[in-house]
């Protein structure tokens, strides 16, 4: 069953719009490819920051991702609605933490967490469906950063 659309108090509620990527999670078809197309520019902005700075960004953004994913999906009545995409944008910071420069790898780490984020291996597959709430929505798409992040630093060693 498909969920019904956003309802256009996205717009006027703060936390709403911060859930649902700027609004990105609106569009009408994969609006979390469209959720993790708004972290690409919050990434570049983070890019030049030492390891340290970059990962306690994203590990509060993961804290308050909880706090939103979880009032977005009570105010939608529906638990992780494809348009709550905060857990996207996290999992995509997650995916690029230590990634090399370049428009090359900012492509392939979108790749790379689009195929975990939609593949959902074990035990990402598993979370998504056993664990609710703010948690729930963002623990599924954090594992599916922490995959892509492995196989994209694994890229990074293999090719010269």
């Amino acid at each position: 069953m498909k969920p019904a659309p956003l309802p256009s108090s996205i717009w006027t509620d703060p936390l709403m719009l911060l859930a649902c990527g700027l609004g990105s999670g609106a569009a009408r078809f994969a609006p979390g490819t469209f959720g993790t197309l708004v972290a690409i520019p919050l990434y570049w902005f983070m890019q030049p920051l030492s390891a340290l700075y970059y990962g306690l960004i994203t590990i509060v953004l993961f804290f308050i991702g909880i706090g939103l994913c979880g009032y977005a999906a009570r105010k939608l009545n529906v638990h992780d609605h494809p348009g709550i995409v905060w857990d996207e944008i996290v999992g995509y910071l997650i995916t690029m933490f230590m990634a090399p420069t370049g428009l090359l790898w900012i492509i392939v780490g979108f790749a790379l967490f689009r195929l975990f984020d939609i593949w959902k291996p074990w035990p990402i597959g598993w979370l998504d469906a056993k664990v609710s709430g703010g948690f729930g929505i963002m623990i599924d798409d954090v594992l599916a950063g922490v995959y892509a992040a492995g196989l994209l630093q694994l890229l990074v060693f293999l090719l010269p």
